[in-house]
């Protein structure tokens, strides 16, 4: 009997999450002004090309629109858009400046918060991904600048005792762990042009406070694992070599027999969240399966490469296949959410990482 009732309740959990998408199907993912971009959905028809042109005006747009209808920084969408643009040239120069100011004004107001307040919340994450967003548009012109050290001066004093930063258990793959908060922080020090070579004592003990923390705590899945191999790419000496190479190891172990990767496959459900999302990805697995993904195809092969994987290996080889052969016809790669049917903004990281991952490869200039 407690076997029939928990298979028609995860039954019951899985047709609202159907119905929920037909719901959300019908809104656009983002809007404001004269921008509308449709929902990003898995019927979605897929390009016979890849288009760079299409990627990176759903991107631009997109992000510009979340950003003038939220006035907020999301590590989904304008905080992953800070985070990876300004390693494009000149392809979203149009964007980057306004994304910039923004950016600068959102470290202004944070700056009036109270110093108690600022630990709270998702604040010490948004912050991360402001200081990170700001680090790399320094880093792309190799010049620290003042409102960049401001920032990341900031940015320190919103740190947990732990040496990590809050966040919000919520919203996976980003918005869920002090771990993920703490990895973000670290990129932005690591990036930003001869920061760590100004720091005061005190400061530096919050950076060896962040680094002792990323050192000596268990990432917490195979995910968390990954995003510390991104972190030490940057940050030489976070890790040693042993858990360089089985950390690369782990990535390719998950590589899946289409050539792609499954954000599903790197935590077990109940690692992303616990009572009604665990049993809303179990529900979905076990309907679907683990099918690959733009998200974690685009973010596997970005971290291979920058851990020195030479584009030739077979792994990556399949996976840029995989992303030349999966995007849909707006310019998106699909990535279903791990929360739900909503509004899949996974999606805007799940073509941006591509996106990157075919930079990173020499595939930008053949397309």
């Amino acid at each position: 009997m407690k076997l029939l009732l928990a298979s028609r309740f995860i039954f019951s959990l899985y047709t609202v999450l159907i119905l929920t998408a037909n719901t959300f199907a019908e809104k656009p993912q983002y809007e404001t002004g004269e921008i509308k971009i449709a929902a990003a959905t898995a019927e979605e028809p897929i390009r016979r090309t890849v288009s760079i042109s299409a990627a990176r005006d759903y991107l631009a747009k997109g992000s510009q629109a979340w950003t003038e209808e939220r006035k907020c920084v999301s590590c989904h969408t304008n905080g992953t858009f800070m985070q990876l643009a300004p390693s494009f040239g000149t392809l979203f120069s149009n964007q980057i400046e306004s994304h910039r100011e923004f950016f600068l004004s959102e470290s202004a107001y944070l700056k009036k918060t109270a110093a108690p307040s600022l630990k709270e919340g998702l604040q010490p994450t948004q912050l991360a991904y402001i200081a990170n967003g700001l680090a790399t548009y320094d880093a792309a012109k190799n010049k620290l600048t003042v409102e960049t050290k401001e920032t990341l001066d900031l940015m320190l004093t919103a740190q947990s005792e732990d040496g990590s930063y809050n966040n919000l258990n919520c919203w996976p793959p980003f918005e869920s762990s002090s771990y993920h908060g703490a990895n973000i922080a670290a990129m932005a020090l690591a990036i930003a042009p001869n920061y760590l070579e100004q720091v005061t004592k005190e400061q530096q003990k919050q950076i060896n406070a962040l680094k002792r923390y990323l050192q000596t705590t268990k990432p917490p899945h195979d995910y968390a694992r990954m995003l510390l191999l991104w972190t030490a790419t940057k940050w030489k000496g976070l890790i040693d070599d042993q858990i360089k190479q089985d950390t690369i190891k782990m990535i390719i172990a998950h590589q899946q027999d289409d050539g792609g990767w499954s954000m599903r496959t790197f935590a077990a459900p109940e690692k992303w969240g616990s009572g009604v999302r665990k049993e809303l990805i179990s529900s979905e697995v076990r309907q679907e399966g683990t099918p690959s993904d733009g998200h974690q195809t685009g973010l596997a092969i970005m971290i291979l490469r920058e851990s020195g994987v030479p584009a030739d290996h077979p792994a990556v080889r399949e996976g840029i296949k995989w992303i030349k052969t999966n995007q849909r016809e707006s310019g998106r790669w699909w990535t279903r959410s791990l929360n739900g049917d909503g509004q899949q903004y996974i999606t805007y990281s799940g073509t941006f990482y591509p996106l990157r991952a075919l930079q990173l490869c020499g595939e930008l200039e053949a397309n």
